[in-house]
């Protein structure tokens, strides 16, 4: 009988848990193999402060009825630059994200998402290395049916990548399936297997319909966007630079989407 694709692998392990449908799966069935957590793995979730309350909901209430303990994980400006917090303690207003922003003078974009890396990786590669791990795994939930996102492991990293849900050829169907049979879920739309609101509510890199949508369903949302933006054209145009460097996509600013949004009807 061949051994459980969820297996733990030798050696540190961090399993990456971004409040999602999917990596919320992940993280069950690797409980579950192994009979819960040894001390030389931990799960992890990073918070920018951008994402939906029904996200954080949904972390703490995974961690409460599993008997897992999940750490929570924010950027900061200063040294160590990441700090451990809580459900209770966690930014709900982007704080993380302006700190960065702000630091940064620039925003993120398609070329260069600096967010990803400065709020998602480095801050968990810091708490690891705080805990002296030399080298570890990171359990990463990429299922088979996205075969685009796989990827080896990181050049000059001290981890490799794992990846249990593509080994054991889980896809959307799978994940779906085992939400329909659980007691609670993840309270935000399920859109043919896709969380539009998942992650930071408006990121640059979802669809321009979903950033729309934001838009005229969640305004207070929107705006957190709209202002960073506001904020950095007007450095740029101090700078005597185009105002449109000051803009997370290059084909709209988030003003321009709201105005378009509030010219329509429904």
């Amino acid at each position: 009988m061949s051994a459980s694709p969820y297996i733990l692998p030798e050696g540190n392990v961090q399993i990456a848990f971004s409040g999602g449908r999917t990596s919320a799966y992940m993280l069950h069935k690797i409980l579950e193999a192994n009979g819960g957590l040894p001390e030389r793995c931990i799960v992890s979730f990073q918070n920018t402060g951008r994402e939906m309350p029904e996200t954080l909901d949904f972390v703490q209430e995974c961690g409460d009825r599993w008997g897992v303990n999940i750490v929570w994980l924010e950027y900061r400006r200063e040294a160590p630059f990441f700090e451990v917090v809580s459900h209770n303690s966690a930014s709900r207003n982007g704080e993380p994200f302006d700190a960065l922003i702000d630091a940064k003078q620039f925003l993120p974009n398609k070329v260069t998402r600096y967010c990803t890396t400065e709020m998602k990786v480095r801050p968990v590669k810091r708490y690891c290395l705080a805990l002296e791990w030399d080298r570890w795994t990171v359990a990463t939930g990429i299922r088979a049916d996205e075969p685009a996102r796989l990827r080896g492991d990181p050049a000059k990293e001290r981890w490799s990548v794992w990846y249990p849900l593509a080994d054991a050829m889980v896809t959307r169907r799978h994940v779906a399936a085992f939400w329909q049979s659980q007691p609670f879920d993840l309270r935000l739309p399920n859109v043919r297997g896709n969380c539009w609101l998942g992650n930071c509510d408006g990121c640059f890199l979802k669809s321009e319909r979903s950033q729309a949508v934001l838009a005229r369903d969640f305004p207070d949302r929107h705006a957190w966007w709209e202002a960073a933006e506001a904020r950095i054209a007007a450095l740029e145009a101090s700078k005597g630079r185009p105002e449109d460097n000051g803009q997370f996509s290059m084909r709209f600013s988030k003003r321009e989407l709201r105005d378009f949004m509030e010219r329509q009807g429904d």
